[in-house]
């Protein structure tokens, strides 16, 4: 069985923004295997079901961003899971163009607090994680307005193919083909 976490923001006001660009692909992921993610338990939003033959657990924490660990860890714990084989994050990242996505068996925060907090109370790094590009905030904004800030059209475009994209990816992972998941959607190139 597989957790699969997407990052964000609990209520309405920032649904759609950048920083929620993990629960637009839970929410993707849940229409497309037709997933009920709507059971509130462990201080998230949950339904299991399956992604090609596996088994898995969508999961939209409701901590709010920079607690998103606190809802892994007791999801971890009542389904008896190995973060390190058993987890796969979708998150935001600024370094990214909109519409990139990288895939990464294991990291650091990189700065992203939501994944800073995961690290913190797992205790590892080494978890699967699928980075969805929002771009690079402009100088001189700030960078909580940023996140927290909607897509401009064209960058909804080439993010919703990135959505498309990080479903395709999930699926392999859960087969056990990070490799090439990776391969396949680390070096696409957005024109």
């Amino acid at each position: 069985m597989y957790l699969i976490v997407g990052l964000g923001n609990p209520t309405k006001q920032y649904e759609k923004t950048r920083h929620n660009i993990g629960f637009d692909v839970i929410d993707a992921l849940a229409d497309k295997y037709n997933i009920s993610v709507t059971e509130k338990k462990y201080k998230a939003l949950c339904g299991k079901g399956t992604i090609e033959g596996r088994k898995v657990v969508l999961a939209k924490p409701q901590t709010f961003m920079n607690l998103s660990g606190e809802s892994v860890v007791e999801l971890l714990n009542y389904y008896k899971m190995d973060p390190e084989s058993e987890m796969i994050v979708i998150f935001d990242d600024i370094s990214l163009a909109p519409g990139s996505l990288r895939i990464r068996k294991k990291g650091s925060a990189g700065g992203h607090n939501g994944i800073k907090n995961i690290i913190a109370l797992t205790g590892t790094q080494n978890f699967m994680r699928i980075k969805v590009g929002v771009g690079e905030k402009p100088k001189g904004w700030d960078l909580a307005d940023y996140v927290l800030g909607r897509f401009g059209e064209e960058d909804r475009k080439l993010v919703e193919e990135a959505i498309k994209d990080a479903i395709c990816a999930c699926a392999l992972m859960v087969q056990e083909e990070v490799d090439k998941a990776m391969n396949d959607f680390n070096s696409k190139k957005k024109e």
